[in-house]
């Protein structure tokens, strides 16, 4: 008995450290694509001088659930957007707040007795208030609540345009984002959804001369978040772009085909997890009816978005998205093993199972046998100490090269120190926070029952 169980113990363990090893190959060779990728859209851009894409009618789609300290400033954000013809809908998805008073405050909005098509089901209208600022069509609508997935269905049913962007209340978008992100459309005619860039919003700080700054702030949760974020957008989303194969677009800035999200049947307001969930619906809704279809990935379209400044709330936070991250793959279930998907079913959506999914099970459960192993004296220790110690360092390597990329396509100015800063956050991330979240993404398999419609909201600054 005693034999079988140190051979059990053994080959799991081998297989965790065989885990690792396949997640950090995957790492680099996402990284050096990444690489190539962001230096051949730097160059391209260049030969072309510049040349704009702007002549495309875009709708912008605001949920707002109890936004008031942020919703001004978003609005007045996209007010500046450097873009010829674009509206944007605010959606109040019945806020509790002074959200819906602040924008017409603000905006000087008068009601109207505007038609709204209800191709997407979604909760009653309640109001409808119209003005033109700077030449741009601002719309608010007041609502029932009904989620972000009920409330973005209401926005696709008021657009005037053939496509829409949808974006966070917390969020701004850089003056030639729309400008980047509509790129694909003119490419290829079959692209029905384009995903951005996301970057920590509290780490940009614009110049007077229209250039920016990157400078880490003081609060250490967010700086560690600003790492996470260029590595995990850097990677195997321009890895899986390469043949189409992305699951997920970003709540906080994506470009949608609006006809397409309508025969789709428009966001779930079952799932907390409503972005990655519409993409995937995007997949089999193309896939099953024939239709040619890409969903792109731009990296030089950047959103800026607030992270969460304490604990509690980035813990709330990716709890949501682990949950919504199940709740999606498996509504979707019968893409795995399909072959009327190809690479998305057998690569993507693998990759996101074995390494998104259940990685916080596989981790926990590896560490513990690994430790196991040890104290049955079937390991090496200090083998496996320097094995961690080594991870721990590639994975920071791996972090610091993303974030270095980020800095050269942007332009961005970053001083010395914060370069240093940036060094030892790298290894603090890879090293101890990832794994913290490990924990916090366990927590929320442990507590589904509870979560799966846990919409709580995260403290604004």
């Amino acid at each position: 008995m005693m034999d079988f169980l140190r051979a059990m113990v053994y080959h799991i363990s081998i297989f965790y450290i065989t885990y690792l090893i396949i997640f950090a190959a995957f790492s680099f060779f996402a990284i050096l694509l990444g690489a190539f990728r962001l230096y051949a859209d730097d160059r391209i851009f260049m030969l072309k001088n510049k040349i704009t894409y702007d002549d495309l009618p875009v709708s912008l789609l605001v949920p707002a659930y109890n936004e008031s300290i942020t919703i001004v400033r978003c609005i007045n954000s996209l007010l500046n957007l450097d873009y010829l013809e674009y509206e944007i809908i605010v959606i109040d998805d019945g806020s509790t707040d002074d959200t819906a008073q602040k924008v017409i405050d603000s905006f000087d909005m008068k009601p109207v007795n505007r038609p709204i098509n209800h191709e997407l089901k979604c909760q009653p209208l309640e109001a409808v208030y119209e003005n033109i600022v700077n030449g741009v069509s601002v719309t608010l609508i007041r609502k029932l609540n009904g989620g972000k997935g009920d409330t973005l269905n209401m926005g696709i049913n008021a657009c005037r345009y053939p496509y829409f962007v949808c974006m966070d209340a917390d969020s701004k978008l850089k003056q030639d984002s729309l400008k980047e992100i509509v790129v694909p459309l003119f490419e290829d005619d079959s692209v029905v959804a384009v995903g951005g860039m996301i970057m920590i919003s509290q780490c940009v700080r614009s110049n007077d001369d229209g250039s920016s700054t990157y400078r880490l702030p003081s609060n250490l949760l967010v700086s560690v978040q600003s790492v996470e974020y260029n590595r995990s957008f850097l990677a195997s989303r321009i890895l899986m772009d390469t043949f189409n194969g992305n699951l997920i677009i970003s709540g906080a800035f994506g470009l949608f085909k609006t006809s397409t999200v309508v025969a789709a049947g428009g966001y779930s307001s079952e799932n907390i997890g409503e972005d990655m969930e519409l993409v995937l619906k995007l997949h089999s809704f193309c896939r099953n009816n024939d239709i040619d279809y890409q969903i792109r990935y731009q990296p030089s379209a950047i959103c800026m978005t607030q992270a969460p400044t304490r604990f509690r709330d980035l813990r709330t936070q990716r709890r949501r998205w682990h949950v919504g991250l199940f709740q999606s793959m498996f509504t979707h279930r019968r893409i795995m093993f399909n072959l009327k998907f190809g690479l998305v079913s057998f690569f993507s959506y693998l990759y996101y199972l074995a390494y998104e999914l259940v990685a916080p099970i596989l981790e926990v459960l590896g560490i513990v046998f690994v430790l196991l192993a040890a104290y049955l004296d079937i390991l090496n220790i200090e083998y496996m100490i320097l094995f961690f110690i080594l991870y721990t360092i590639y994975g920071a390597i791996i972090s610091l090269s993303a974030f270095t990329q980020q800095m050269y396509i942007q332009k961005f100015k970053i001083s010395f120190w914060n370069m240093l800063k940036t060094l030892f956050l790298c290894i603090l991330e890879f090293g101890f926070f990832r794994y913290v979240l490990v924990i916090v993404r366990l927590m929320a398999f442990l507590r589904y029952g509870k979560l799966k419609n846990d919409w709580t909201k995260i403290k604004r600054v």
